[in-house]
């Protein structure tokens, strides 16, 4: 099994890129996450990899950082999801909203995602629930019930998961729900 691969970045053609080592150029699918963070074409470049081995093919999935690839195999063990489908999870979410969304139990996030429907989603929720680490969301950020429905509150006026998180830290933590959502909103306008 292939679990490492450092050498030189020869291509970047998202969601692909092509990195020599030692002579071997390996075309490596990754996450469009790890592949912002990507150095130059012609510079040494680390990627943790995920080896898969189908009937039809050979294929290469490699991420930046060690929690995306346990998140990639945490995601390819459910029925129904293959490599490219958390592949396109990864790419559109992100491993801490991808656990927040799983610690908050919001299937709405993760139907935005192109290729999850509804009941993905929910099968997602469902087998991922205790399986992504609780530091890995931004649950950790959210000290009780009230502050859960103001985050809710504000993911739902369409607030990012950045905004609404950092106007949540910015409230007393003793706060009640309505005066919490006029507070971050305040905050949010400025």
């Amino acid at each position: 099994m292939i679990g490492k691969l450092t050498g030189t970045l020869l291509e970047k053609n998202p969601p692909e890129v092509l990195v020599d080592c030692h002579g071997v150029g390996y075309e490596v699918l990754v996450p469009m996450s790890t592949f912002y963070n990507l150095p130059a074409v012609g510079e040494k470049v680390a990627l943790l990899t995920q080896f898969i081995v189908r009937e039809d093919g050979q294929l290469l999935y490699g991420f930046g950082t060690a929690p995306e690839r346990q998140t990639f195999r945490e995601l390819i063990k459910i029925s129904g999801v293959g490599p490219r489908t958390a592949l396109s999870i990864l790419s559109g979410l992100g491993v801490q909203d991808l656990a927040q969304a799983v610690s908050l139990q919001e299937s709405g996030r993760l139907v935005k995602v192109p290729g999850i429907g509804k009941k993905t989603a929910e099968r997602l929720l469902l087998e991922l629930k205790g399986k992504l680490g609780a530091d890995m969301g931004a649950r950790a950020h959210v000290a009780n019930d009230s502050q859960a429905d103001i985050l809710q509150a504000l993911l739902a006026l369409g607030y990012s998961d950045k905004e609404a998180a950092a106007a949540l830290k910015a409230l007393p933590p003793d706060v009640g729900v309505s005066e919490g959502i006029k507070l971050a909103l305040k905050a949010l306008a400025k």
